[in-house]
């Protein structure tokens, strides 16, 4: 089982060693804006590495919005992001869920990202695969309660998307992390990453918070036993300054 960090600094390499990471999980461009990412300079060293690369897209990234000038620059970062992402030798990018706002049609939403889908498979499909990644917050989200999450994959999994679960956003989003590997499963078919992140905040708080593992609000053995069943790839997307002792603490209990 891969088992690593999501990084920010530019030498993701050399944070693997010292972290024990087996996977890397990065942004190839500023997370909070819209410009295509730049080539990585140490793209070829990643793709010769022993070290798997997952690529996070910018958090302004909404498939579902109703707003065009939301939804269309969307489209095309997303498809620059796994054209950037193949570059590195991901073997995925993770895009969040998206929402849309009070008021507006949650079904519109999903149409938005099957047309996104389906437009791209028409045009060859993206360049590595597209993980979908439930998020924790907004009553008109399209991948937080998992009753939104099954209407979103009877639109879309036809087109072979991926799902990344984050244990704090289930958690915060209001679902039980016991069983919630198998209840993922039951609507997506699959578990393609997880990101396994202990949460500041309390169940169904809609606060999207990291802790490090020993530190939050979910007993660190709930943590491992989702790690366990979901048999994935492991991503921990919580503070610095502990992630070695995380990815220490899921490879002493998935392993022994």
């Amino acid at each position: 089982m891969l088992i690593g960090a999501h990084v920010y600094e530019d030498d993701p390499v050399a944070t693997a060693a010292e972290r024990g990471a087996d996977i890397v999980q990065m942004f190839l461009a500023d997370p909070q804006g819209w410009k295509k990412p730049p080539p990585h300079p140490q793209a070829a060293e990643l793709r010769a590495s022993d070290v798997a690369v997952v690529v996070h897209s910018p958090y302004v990234v909404n498939l579902a919005s109703l707003n065009n000038r939301v939804r269309i620059p969307s489209r095309k970062l997303v498809v620059q992001h796994a054209e950037a992402a193949a570059e590195v030798g991901a073997i995925g990018l993770v895009v969040h869920g998206g929402h849309v706002t009070q008021g507006e049609d949650a079904a519109t939403g999903v149409d938005n990202w099957r047309k996104f889908f389906s437009r791209q498979a028409d045009d060859g499909g993206f360049a590595v695969p597209i993980l979908i990644e439930n998020t924790a917050g907004g009553d008109h989200a399209m991948a937080r309660r998992f009753d939104a999450l099954a209407r979103l994959w009877d639109a879309i999994g036809e087109f072979g998307a991926g799902f990344c679960l984050d244990t704090c956003h289930a958690y915060a989003g209001g679902e039980e992390l016991v069983g919630v590997v198998d209840r993922a499963r039951a609507i997506t078919g699959r578990i393609d990453l997880v990101h396994l992140n202990n949460s500041r905040d309390g169940f169904d708080s809609a606060r999207d918070r990291h802790a490090n593992i020993d530190s939050g609000t979910i007993e660190p053995d709930v943590l491992a036993a989702v790690c366990a069943a979901a048999d994935a790839p492991v991503v921990v997307e919580t503070p610095a300054e502990g992630q070695a002792k995380d990815i220490a603490f899921l490879r002493e209990r998935l392993t022994r």
